[in-house]
């Protein structure tokens, strides 16, 4: 099987179901923006991490494979059978971020990213998580959108906020707090 096809070289592309789109349509932006989420949380889970995190970072792959699926779908069009994104994955994610959370101190400042290339790394991917939200709340405007994939992107983008504070928690990395600089004074 070739990968290239040549059918998208005028811009176009096809949803599965046939119907063709442009290629900045706002569909394509939706699962477009959850595969590259998709890539950063692969390497996320490359980095020297905890394996049980490597572990669910897997099941998140899986489960933006799913998303994507389902965003590249025409709604009206397609026949073919979608994997479900289920109320348990979104669950899941909750249960993660309270475990996460009762190992680290409470938060009492905005955090700024950074502090290692792995705390960066979640945080860039919460950052185009936010965005894949974003842009799939507006698809939902426009046509059908499962919207339990807006509610796993809203719950995802806040796991990997934790998820960078916990690796820094483990890593004793100080988190990059940030203090506002008011009326000139020096942070």
């Amino acid at each position: 099987m070739k990968i290239y096809t040549k059918t998208g070289d005028k811009g176009f592309t096809s949803l599965i179901g046939g119907t063709r789109v442009a290629k900045h349509h706002i569909r394509i932006e939706s699962y477009g923006t959850v595969d590259e989420l998709n890539s950063f949380i692969g390497l996320i889970a490359d980095q020297d991490i905890a394996s049980h995190d490597k572990e669910i970072l897997k099941q998140i792959q899986d489960r933006l494979f799913t998303i994507g699926s389902s965003l590249a779908a025409d709604p009206e069009k397609s026949r073919m059978v979608i994997p479900d994104l289920n109320l348990t994955d979104i669950e899941l994610l909750e249960q993660e971020m309270d475990s996460m959370n009762e190992q680290l101190p409470e938060l009492r400042h905005f955090i700024l990213p950074g502090g290692s290339s792995t705390i960066s790394y979640c945080h860039i991917a919460r950052c185009v998580c936010r965005r894949a939200e974003r842009i799939t709340v507006h698809l939902a405007e426009e046509s059908a959108v499962d919207e339990k994939v807006n509610v796993y992107l809203n719950r995802l983008s806040d796991y990997l906020f934790i998820l960078a504070r916990k690796i820094g928690h483990e890593k004793q990395i100080p988190e990059n707090k940030w203090i506002p600089r008011i009326n000139g004074s020096q942070p």
